[in-house]
């Protein structure tokens, strides 16, 4: 099936569905620009001692919190970035009443800035900053801007709420994602190889008709989806009638 009839085959799913949930991961964001810490370069290797998933845990931020807000602030706060066209149709899709939720896990707020309103982040978000001490808030603005390790006018360390290595998933947003996807009569996963778990695990409680991957590449796990996409996602979701 060439590119062009896979795209008509996902349309037709759409067309038909009424409870559409997409679940996403960093591929959806690559497209705005944002790399995937994933994805090894040279910089790592010149400007980090560490691989990103050791600065990116819970030990490593608790032990060296000025080295990780360095990699942080340099690698995970790409505030310029835009929505593209997968956010876009996606937030039209949830506008017409045919889309339930986007499960995310991604970190950025870019469903947010396109027009989504019920997302659920299953990793947090940048824009979600607290005092360990005292819980004052603060915005991905500020913590761009800190030299150093982020601190509170009361004098606490400013945490990311953002999940990372060693800490587990905020299990109320694990049961409402659940939930969405249990009563979903078709899901879209795009952008992510499901090689993250637990979130990866969430597609097994999809009972809905029609399942369809958008990914470039192989994903890591099985889906039986009916439709499989290797394809940028914003490509594939810009030909895409909302109606």
């Amino acid at each position: 099936m060439s590119l062009e009839q896979q795209i008509e085959t996902l349309q037709q799913m759409i067309d038909e569905s009424q409870r559409i949930v997409f679940f996403g991961g960093a591929g959806v964001s690559t497209e705005s620009g944002i790399p995937d810490f994933r994805s090894v370069d040279g910089l790592y290797h010149q400007k980090y001692k560490f691989p990103p998933e050791t600065i990116l845990s819970h030990s490593f931020f608790q032990s060296q919190p000025e080295e990780f807000f360095r990699f942080y602030q340099d690698k995970m706060l790409a505030l310029d970035a835009k929505p593209n066209a997968a956010h876009k149709k996606l937030a039209e899709l949830e506008q017409a009443g045919k889309l339930t939720a986007v499960i995310t896990q991604n970190i950025d707020g870019l469903h947010q800035a396109a027009g989504s309103k019920r997302v659920y982040e299953l990793h947090g978000s940048v824009h979600r900053n607290y005092c360990q001490h005292c819980g004052k808030f603060y915005d991905a603005q500020y913590m761009k801007s800190c030299h150093g390790i982020p601190k509170c006018t009361c004098g606490g360390i400013i945490k990311p709420d953002v999940v990372l290595y060693e800490e587990s998933l905020d299990e109320q947003c694990l049961t409402d994602s659940i939930q969405a996807i249990a009563q979903a009569d078709m899901m879209i996963i795009g952008g992510t190889s499901l090689a993250v778990y637990p979130a990866a695990g969430l597609i097994q409680y999809f009972r809905g008709k029609h399942l369809a991957v958008i990914n470039k590449g192989q994903t890591q796990r099985a889906t039986g989806a009916q439709l499989l996409i290797d394809a940028p996602i914003g490509q594939v979701f810009s030909q895409i009638q909302v109606r």
